[in-house]
């Protein structure tokens, strides 16, 4: 890559191939696709292999599961409706979710189901966005009454992560049948309000969220590789996808690729977590919003809306929410995550508390990848495995690539 304008030293390049190249030899990770991007130069490295026991190299333009990752992406579909006013930020849902209007809401959220009080007001369209509609995964309750009804109604799976595998209308409906955890608007929770908006954008336009996706986002940003889920024709580039044993640390498969979870189209098209992707496709989004919502020439998302996006919109009282809930999970808890604040379908540094500086923005996913663009650097940082969160291998080469991201910036 040269240490041209951008400022990365080739040193500092090395040392990152190297701490990645040791995750892989240490046999935790049989492989990674990391990308740096900066300012109009990007720097790319392929390392192990899609199988644990070998075979395929990985390439460039592997296919991975996006997990949690999806969020960020998925979230611009509603901000081009609030763009051409077909949205506002401050609408009840009630119009075109009326499965959610007219809540009760728990008197505690790890209280019975039956003790509730009505809603204070409608969920809006803000709530949505900011994961403040009273809904969502809590893992710092997983025994709570609510949290067992999560399961027993089949809103998720057993395990939490599984992600809705019903149509969207039967969802809905599942999901009306719950009362809310919180008073909309009170508190940030995990997850439900991502997968809330992508029902809530079919809706609106009348297309699958997929469909409504593509063409106002992926299409624009040649996001070629991007959907709910891969082709045949690009089935080989998509790896298992292993949750190693916590004991014994053996890889067994969570997910294969043919005949997968991913291998023929969602029921529902998940906004939390459905997205199947590759890092030049991640690199085209991220940095279309450090560019303020310009790719080349084209204007994908307004300035304000990516403002909006990238910076942080939840109070003092729910930050604090959402940092116990991030020292609760796994991958969150080795480092990653506590961050701070969240904007719109991502999390926003809004203190410092290791390499990355105040105003980064991103997420990262169970299945073992993480993406962030730092405005103040003009970087994106993308690294993706197949290594699910079971043990904190994954986690850790993350840390690590963050950290010799970091280290490399030499201007």
């Amino acid at each position: 890559m040269g240490n041209g304008n951008n400022g990365l030293s080739e040193a500092g390049l090395r040392r990152l191939r190297e701490v990645l190249e040791a995750h892989v030899e240490s046999k935790k990770i049989p492989g990674l696709v990391a990308l740096v991007g900066r300012g109009e130069e990007t720097h790319v490295e392929a390392i192990g292999t899609m199988r644990h026991d070998g075979g395929t190299p990985m390439r460039r333009d592997t296919i991975f599961r996006m997990a949690s990752t999806t969020k960020p992406v998925a979230v611009a579909a509603t901000m081009v409706l609030l763009d051409e006013c077909r949205l506002r930020l401050d609408d009840p849902i009630d119009r075109w979710l009326p499965e959610l209007a007219d809540r009760r809401v728990l008197q505690r959220a790890d209280g019975p189901l039956e003790d509730t009080v009505p809603a204070r007001r409608p969920i809006t369209v803000r709530d949505l966005l900011t994961s403040t509609c009273g809904l969502g995964l809590d893992t710092t309750a997983m025994g709570s009454p609510m949290m067992s009804e999560f399961f027993a109604q089949k809103v998720y799976g057993e395990n939490g992560w599984m992600l809705p595998a019903v149509e969207p209308d039967e969802w809905m409906r599942r999901l009306g049948a719950l009362p809310l955890m919180y008073q909309p608007g009170e508190r940030w929770l995990y997850n439900v309000s991502d997968d809330v908006l992508g029902v809530l954008v079919a809706r609106v336009t009348g297309q699958s969220f997929e469909t409504f996706l593509r063409a106002r986002i992926f299409d624009p940003l040649g996001m070629k590789d991007t959907g709910f889920h891969v082709p045949a024709d690009k089935i080989d580039r998509l790896p298992p996808l292993y949750a190693p044993d916590p004991q014994t640390g053996e890889f067994t498969v969570e997910d294969q690729a043919e005949g997968g979870h991913h291998s023929r189209p969602p029921a529902f098209q998940s906004g939390g977590g459905g997205l199947d992707s590759t890092v030049d496709d991640y690199h085209a989004y991220f940095r279309m919003l450090l560019n303020h919502g310009m790719h080349g020439t084209e204007r994908i998302l307004s300035r304000p809306a990516v403002e909006l996006m990238t910076t942080n919109r939840l109070t003092p009282e729910q930050t604090s929410a959402l940092q116990v809930w991030a020292r609760s999970v796994v991958h969150l808890s080795h480092g990653q995550g506590q961050t701070g604040g969240w904007g719109f379908g991502m999390t926003v540094r809004t203190y410092r508390g290791d390499y990355a500086p105040i105003g980064q923005f991103g997420w990262d996913g169970g299945a073992g990848t993480t993406t962030y663009a730092d405005p103040h650097n003009q970087l994106v940082g993308i690294l993706l495995t197949q290594t699910g969160m079971s043990t904190p291998d994954s986690a850790r080469a993350m840390q690590d690539f963050w950290t010799t991201l970091y280290q490399a910036i030499d201007d």
